[in-house]
């Protein structure tokens, strides 16, 4: 499999895992140690494994989560690091997002996450003229 295929799987897991509400396979992708973030949309960011691992779990166990779809992931493979940037759809809306992994043994492992609202281009018509404003 190639090194881009490998990564592109690692990161169809880590959405497999949220959209199951698969708690143990969550946590299995996660890097195993307290170098690891996230930033979750709208939340300040958080270090460390326990807290990183526990925003996952309480966001899981909400039965109210909301469902994301990732959609045109493109990887970034460097050696022993990896990224992995694509579109999330969160219940319609679009966000950016970025997942960062590091080869552990033969597995890629996610040391960070984060997604954010995308500006949007609105067209304006002003006096015959167009101009761009970014939302």
């Amino acid at each position: 499999m190639a090194k881009d295929s490998k990564i592109i799987a690692a990161n169809a897991a880590f959405y497999a895992a949220f959209s199951a509400g698969d708690f143990a396979g969550m946590e299995q992708i996660w890097a195993d140690d307290d170098g690891i973030s996230c930033i979750h949309p709208g939340w300040p960011a958080i270090v460390g494994r326990a807290t990183v691992i526990g925003s996952w779990r309480d966001i899981l166990q909400n039965p109210e989560r909301p469902q994301i779809v990732c959609a045109e992931p493109q990887a970034i493979v460097d050696g022993d690091s990896a990224r992995v940037l694509c579109i999330e759809i969160v219940d319609g809306t679009a966000l950016a997002a970025a997942n960062h992994f590091r080869r552990v043994g033969n597995d890629w492992r996610l040391v960070h996450h984060q997604s954010s609202p995308i500006a949007q281009i609105v067209e304006q018509v002003e006096d015959d003229r167009t101009s761009h404003r970014v939302h």
